[in-house]
């Protein structure tokens, strides 16, 4: 018998959003489309639906993208249709502008996979729901080892999105970057602070503002951009080490995509090469906390940092929305080494993105 977390995944999966607008709109009868989202999903649908347009209201006049013409939302013709392909950061809040705007019609990602089950869904949703049918069991359990009501209402709610690409899942969420890592159940007081992926530093500033009584912060960082602004950023602050290199397993060179500010990444396609280090092999301890936010290379600088997160048990606070795999993999590594951990979920946009796995 399956519990209630997998029956309510399972009813998400089932449940199909109303497709007439969405039919008509594929089959060029709904009137002209206009995109909003700059991304993947945008660009595969702009040909589909022989859009007429991108809205963004911040782009300048005449501006145009995928050979689109860019529109300002309130230069839209009465009637217009308005595909929400907006993912990562603020989908229910695209819903909430255009609903309000009288002759407007709104369609999203799920009523168009309603509408068209051969097409393409996003590759965040194909990801997740692979995953998710192949491991519903260890789903389940995760929802089951969370440590409070909030973090397996995120669970939830997060995954349903991400199987669903349905913003209606994600209407109690709100983008609050700025929170991010600082929850007051992590209790911070004189901490050792590890930050990997430490960007320009706003992060270990951050740190520093909740716990001005730290011991010391170790911030690690491959690309020479973003630690030009670390250091200028945290110029003054005591006991900083900057690390200019990368986390992993083990120590190597890997390509490096150093321009894309904070989702910069390793990956094949990166243009330049990068020195990366295990975590274990740079530092002896003590540390206190780690934070991890490396774009998808988490699991592989965690499995450098065994023995200082089995010696020492930090506080973690690691991204996992990278990967559809990463919810279950870092839990997995993480409770390996201290089954005592207790394990708190929080989400920070309206998306799929920014999603950080505690654990204390």
């Amino acid at each position: 018998m399956t519990g209630g977390f997998t029956r309510q995944i399972e009813a998400a999966l089932a449940s199909r959003p109303p497709a007439a607008l969405a039919r008509a709109a594929l089959k060029g009868k709904a009137g002209p489309c206009y995109l909003v989202g700059r991304n993947a999903d945008a660009a595969r649908l702009a040909g589909r639906l022989k859009a007429a347009g991108l809205i963004d209201d911040g782009a300048a006049p005449g501006s145009t993208w995928n050979g689109l013409p860019v529109f300002r939302s309130e230069d839209l013709p009465e009637g217009a249709v308005v595909v929400n392909a907006a993912s990562s950061i603020r989908p229910v809040d695209v819903v909430r502008r255009f609903s309000a705007r009288p002759g407007l019609r709104l369609v999203g990602l799920a009523d168009l996979m309603a509408a068209d089950t051969a097409l393409d869904p996003p590759d965040f949703v194909r990801e997740q729901s692979a995953d998710w049918a192949a491991h519903p069991a260890e789903w389940e359990a995760l929802y089951e080892r969370m440590a409070d009501a909030e973090s397996r209402r995120t669970l939830l709610d997060v995954l349903r999105f991400r199987v669903t690409a349905d913003p209606a899942y994600m209407t109690d969420y709100e983008v609050r970057i700025e929170a991010q890592y600082f929850e007051p159940f992590l209790d911070l007081a004189g901490e050792v602070f590890v930050d990997a992926g430490g960007f320009d530093g706003d992060t270990a500033e951050a740190f520093i503002r909740h716990d001005p009584d730290y011991r010391a912060v170790h911030l690690f960082e491959p690309s020479a951009a973003n630690m030009r602004k670390a250091q200028a950023r945290l110029a003054g602050q005591r006991d900083i080490h900057f690390h200019p290199v990368g986390l992993s397993d083990i120590a190597g060179d890997l390509a490096f995509d150093p321009d894309a500010g904070s989702a910069s990444a390793i990956g094949e396609g990166g243009g330049q090469t990068i020195r990366v280090i295990p975590l274990d092999a740079h530092l002896e301890g003590p540390v206190s906390v780690i934070k991890m936010d490396l774009e998808g290379w988490e699991t592989r600088a965690l499995a450098g940092a065994r023995r200082l997160i089995g010696d020492f048990r930090p506080k973690l606070a690691l991204a996992v929305y990278h990967r559809a795999s990463d919810f279950r993999d870092i839990a997995r590594f993480a409770l390996g080494l201290h089954p005592d951990y207790r394990v708190f979920l929080r989400h920070y946009t309206q998306g799929w993105s920014e999603t950080v796995m505690f654990f204390v």
